[in-house]
């Protein structure tokens, strides 16, 4: 595995007012190079698999001498653990999960790089992030379809029924993928999109009612990958009390521009998950308007932006960070459920699955993703990240999709 030990979270400057980087100033726009979101078969072996990630998490607890624990805290549908990193000792917990689909890959060793200097580095940044910040990591939180490199798990809808008999009766979900999706073929193998099975009543139970459902409603936590990422914060807010942030890392189109430019988004960033429950378009969750913390999500996007906006300086691909779409409404994702219970939320998606660029750019996407989470840690830990201004947020350009158009919430790709 090639992985970036050598960056030191310390060397990147986070916490200043938004500012665009020179490197990063729109410049006249040109037809950007070629490019292809046709499926195919890349090489993925660069990358940290299953196997692998248990050996560098070993590892990782090892020579942290007591900094870093790992434990597991669940299994997936084919018995593999789901396993689970904590470091630091502070009051503010910030959850971070990755791979939910199995073909978005850079999220697990960004991850591992932040708990290998979180947990070997004597630094006073890292320091400050351990006596200020509980971190809590799943790297891997769909490890079934990670070891078969696609998006849904590796799960039928028979097995949820014999789970849940109370389902015996009802069709599949909506989000149950039976045949082609992203260049794989789950004929013979089904899976669910499991990042649509969440629900913000934590407490909730499947109900035949509410099957097959859509994409502007609800889970069911239905799969047991789901269900164990909901135990662990279940566990968290009754430790901690809160869950002050959660990050949830993904992967999107390859093709995408950075508005007026003839350059590829290396990320986009988002905190918008949910209709405002304060609204009458977000009444059906009113009852979470009390815990709903927009503002605060916005500060801890505008962190990553800030600090990739300074490394830029030194790579401009860092500084091409463009604005997730804001006209969705998905509260059965992690990030729509977890953000109505009170926790500021950011959703990174770095370029490209497995199945458009593969290897490509690997090392630069995943020092992206890197430099983007110790944004969010740092500035949390310094206290700066509530003196940003929410409204920097929405100076964020906003992701040129270009004539590829989704005809559908169902679509996108989170």
């Amino acid at each position: 595995m090639h992985r970036l030990r050598a960056l030191a979270l310390a060397s990147v400057v986070v916490g200043a007012a938004f500012v665009p980087s020179t490197a990063a100033a729109p410049r006249t726009a040109a037809a950007p190079p070629p490019c292809s979101e046709e499926p195919r078969e890349n090489p993925v072996s660069e990358f940290t698999s299953y196997d692998e990630l248990l050996v560098e998490l070993d590892r990782i607890e090892r020579v942290s001498t007591g900094r870093v624990s790992v434990e597991e805290v669940g299994s997936s549908n084919r018995g593999r653990g789901m396993m689970l990193a904590r470091v630091g000792t502070g009051p503010k917990v910030v959850f971070i999960t990755a791979e939910i689909h199995g073909n978005e890959k850079t999220g697990p060793d960004a991850l591992l790089d932040v708990l290998d200097y979180l947990g070997t580095s004597d630094s006073t940044a890292a320091q400050r992030v351990r006596d200020q910040l509980t971190v809590v990591a799943m790297p891997k939180i769909n490890p079934d379809a990670a070891s078969l490199d696609r998006r849904g798990n590796d799960m039928t809808w028979q097995e949820a029924q014999s789970q849940f008999p109370q389902l015996a009766a009802s069709p599949p979900p909506w989000n149950y993928i039976t045949g082609q999706r992203q260049g794989d073929d789950y004929s013979q193998r089904p899976g669910f999109d499991v990042n649509r099975d969440y629900h913000p009543d934590l407490e909730y139970q499947p109900q035949p009612q509410d099957f097959p459902g859509s994409s502007d409603r609800p889970g069911w936590f239905i799969s047991p990958e789901t269900q164990t990422v909901r135990d662990v914060y279940k566990g968290l807010r009754a430790e901690f009390g809160s869950v002050d942030t959660y990050v949830d890392l993904h992967h999107q189109g390859a093709c995408y521009t950075v508005p007026g430019t003839d350059r590829f988004v290396t990320m986009s960033l988002s905190g918008k998950f949910v209709a405002d429950p304060r609204t009458p378009e977000g009444s059906a969750f009113a009852d979470f308007a009390g815990t709903y913390r927009p503002e605060y999500s916005k500060q801890l996007n505008v962190a990553a932006y800030n600090a990739l906006q300074s490394a830029a300086e030194q790579r401009p691909d860092f500084g091409n960070i463009t604005l997730y779409p804001q006209d969705i409404n998905l509260p059965g994702t992690g990030l729509g459920a977890f953000q109505l219970n009170g926790s500021g939320a950011v959703l990174f998606e770095v370029r490209g699955q497995t199945q458009t660029l593969g290897e490509q750019h690997r090392e630069m996407l995943t020092k992206t993703v890197y430099i983007g989470l110790d944004g969010i840690l740092s500035s949390i830990a310094s206290g700066e990240v509530t003196q940003l201004d929410p409204a920097s947020y929405d100076q964020i350009p906003p992701t040129d999709r270009g004539e590829r158009t989704l005809s559908r919430t169902t679509d996108v790709e989170d």
